[in-house]
């Protein structure tokens, strides 16, 4: 592998690692369930892909079965994306819904008198 290879594979890592960081801040700071999801969901995923893009140059200009590497990484990453939207989806629409977790109406009474 080349030296400028090198060079682009270590900056994708570090810019994906940041986003990681960062999505990672913002999920413990902000105060409610839509932005943490919303920061989670965008500069996770956007970190993933560039993580995803370092390791896939380092895969296929290392030579050997590097193209069999980079499809299994980049599935993995299209998985983290469709489970990122299923899972903020749902969590948003149980915000939305106002429910407790693990509210199923059982054991609940009409509020009269048995």
């Amino acid at each position: 592998m080349t030296v400028a290879a090198d060079v682009l594979v270590v900056t994708l890592l570090a810019v994906g690692t940041l986003f990681v960081v960062v999505g990672t801040v913002g999920l413990l700071r902000f105060p409610d369930l839509a932005t943490r999801l919303h920061a989670v969901a965008k500069a996770d995923n956007l970190g993933l892909g560039l993580i995803v893009a370092a390791l896939t140059l380092h895969a296929v200009a290392g030579g050997g079965d590097g193209w069999g590497v980079a499809a299994k990484l980049v599935l993995i990453w299209l998985l983290a994306l469709l489970a990122t939207a299923a899972n903020s989806h749902l969590l948003a629409r149980r915000e939305e819904s106002d429910e407790p977790a693990g509210h199923d109406g059982a054991g609940e009474s009409d509020g009269g008198s048995s």
